[in-house]
């Protein structure tokens, strides 16, 4: 049975989403319809099933550290799955559908659509003779809510309509992203909080842009993207004391020595650029022609680039079809303070 989070537990987030956020409007938030793919997950053993192939600890979703309730139990977890080899095989946020630890464990996992039959395959490869479950969950739509410069209780308005938005959930990889929500198919989210319209999802991805979030394929390539230079240890994703699970051995390494050159940056350049002609992974240059890193993706003039952190701060050219294209990095408000030093 689909149930709903707390509104308690997602109220504490707003000024500082409010802080964060600048996409600006009167109204009380907007509400994007995502794309992306759910994957029902459930059975006795899918705690443990999970925790062997995900960087974060999946034991948080099945056994709290308060009393056996689920006010003891986070809804969500940001993770990733990896390679052998330690690199991002695809990003995804777990949400926790059963009620306490009692229950047999039920979990959703959010992924890009284009890679679902790939994850299911990955999963089902690894599953061997384990008690777990796996299918697509067609019935359910996923959400994202921006908050606006006039946000209520927007956890209220959902906790009336739980029947028809039955998960709600700040957005586990950091607050800027507001929360993520889980209704019915067809239901329209606007209709459920007041004062808020359904948002182009264009601006949902230049909001994440601007924040320097990556999500999906085109922002992680798998196979390509390390976890933590793509932030993953910023974004609440990784767990440096679960213990093994695959990719684990490269990922602890690079922990362990503390040295991370390269890291995914939001970039904005002068004028919007047809990204649709941009090569994957096209070059980023210094004004010395000296290499910076890498672009990933974007929308209009922003967009997510793999770039040295010594080089944040020079002048910045995107190599396009012979043009050198001028851009600009920054930190994102939202990282650690200590992040950029």
């Amino acid at each position: 049975m689909l149930v709903r989070a707390r509104a308690a537990a997602v109220t504490t987030t707003l000024p500082g989403m409010r802080r964060l956020w600048r996409g600006g409007g009167s109204w009380a938030a907007a509400c994007f319809p995502l794309g992306r793919a759910l994957l029902d997950v459930r059975g006795a053993e899918t705690a443990v099933f999970l925790q062997g192939l995900l960087t974060n600890d999946v034991t948080q979703l099945v056994a709290g550290d308060g009393p056996p309730a689920a006010a003891a139990l986070p809804r969500s977890l940001y993770a990733h799955a990896l390679n052998v080899q330690g690199r991002c095989l695809y990003d995804l946020i777990l949400y926790r559908l059963h009620e306490s630890p009692e229950e047999e464990p039920h979990i959703l996992l959010e992924c890009d659509s284009g890679v679902l039959d790939a994850i299911q395959k990955h999963l089902k490869l690894y599953k061997i003779r384990r008690k777990v479950n796996i299918t697509p969950c067609l019935d359910l739509s996923l959400w994202a809510v921006i908050p606006g410069e006039k946000a209520g209780d927007i956890a209220s308005s959902l906790a009336k309509c739980a029947d028809q938005a039955p998960i709600l959930s700040p957005d586990p990889r950091t607050e800027v992203m507001g929360w993520r929500v889980i209704t019915k198919k067809g239901v329209n989210l606007s209709e459920i909080i007041p004062g808020s319209h359904v948002g182009n999802i264009q601006d949902y991805h230049r909001h994440r842009y601007k924040q320097g979030i990556p999500e999906g394929v085109k922002d992680l390539p798998p196979g390509v993207a390390l976890p933590l230079e793509s932030n993953l240890a910023y974004m609440n994703g990784i767990s440096f004391t679960k213990g093994c699970y695959i990719g684990q051995e490269l990922t602890a390494r690079t922990h362990h020595v503390g040295v991370i050159r390269k890291r995914l940056l939001p970039v904005q350049f002068l004028a919007p650029l047809p990204t649709d002609r941009i090569p994957e992974g096209a070059n980023i240059v210094t004004e010395m022609g000296k290499s910076a890193g890498k672009f990933r993706f974007g929308g209009g003039e922003l967009g997510i680039a793999l770039l040295r952190l010594a080089n944040v701060n020079e002048a910045l050219y995107l190599n396009s079809g012979g043009d050198k294209v001028k851009l600009t990095a920054s930190i994102p408000e939202w990282w650690p303070k200590t992040a950029s030093k």
